[in-house]
């Protein structure tokens, strides 16, 4: 089945959580802003910001319903449940709402844990995800926001981001993904 926009947002309200919601309208605003900033398609940006949480609010056995009978994740994700919304959503993207722009549901598919070489519009996603200003604690999102100004601002920005994410993994004791980690270098480079 094929959704119109005003089907999503009743969805949306619907199977979110308001704080998620409130924060999927932060995201899709932000995106909206990175965008225009980066040259990518603003309402496009926005729409995809709007949507990409939409699997967040599943229960815990419909979310692995999905990623065991319809996902392939990458051997680092199997780690860290609590990013499986991301290939949850873009597999609802799909075949619920109907949506086959691939760079819409690859934008969706990596905006938790990201990936190595992601195109413009994922980092915008990505970001967008990490420092709207709605639900976002500002004090994290500034430096972020800041490194967005400079020559290769999005690198940058998605440099603080792993620093901060790795950082704070090492403080909790928790797994650090492998992808994260090979991400990370990369963005040395």
């Amino acid at each position: 089945m094929t959704y119109t926009y005003e089907q999503i947002m009743s969805w949306l309200k619907a199977n979110l959580t308001p704080e998620r919601y409130e924060h999927s309208i932060g995201t899709a605003e932000c995106a909206s802003e990175l965008a225009e900033k980066f040259g990518c398609d603003k309402d496009k940006a926005y729409f995809t910001g709007l949507i990409h949480d939409c699997a967040k609010c599943l229960p815990k056995d419909e979310t692995i319903d999905i990623i065991n009978n319809h996902v392939t994740l990458e051997e680092g994700e199997l780690c860290s449940p609590k990013t499986h919304h991301a290939p949850a959503g873009a597999y609802i993207a799909q075949k619920v709402f109907g949506i086959s722009d691939e760079e819409i549901l690859s934008a969706i598919r990596w905006h938790t844990i990201g990936k190595v070489n992601m195109t413009t519009f994922e980092k915008i996603i990505f970001l967008a995800d990490k420092i709207e200003t709605r639900t976002r604690p500002c004090e994290r999102c500034e430096p972020v926001r800041e490194a967005l100004n400079d020559a290769d601002g999005l690198n940058k920005a998605l440099l603080i981001c792993y620093k901060n994410t790795i950082k704070s993994l090492v403080d909790r004791d928790l797994r650090i993904c492998t992808l994260t980690v090979d991400i990370y270098n990369s963005l040395l480079q």
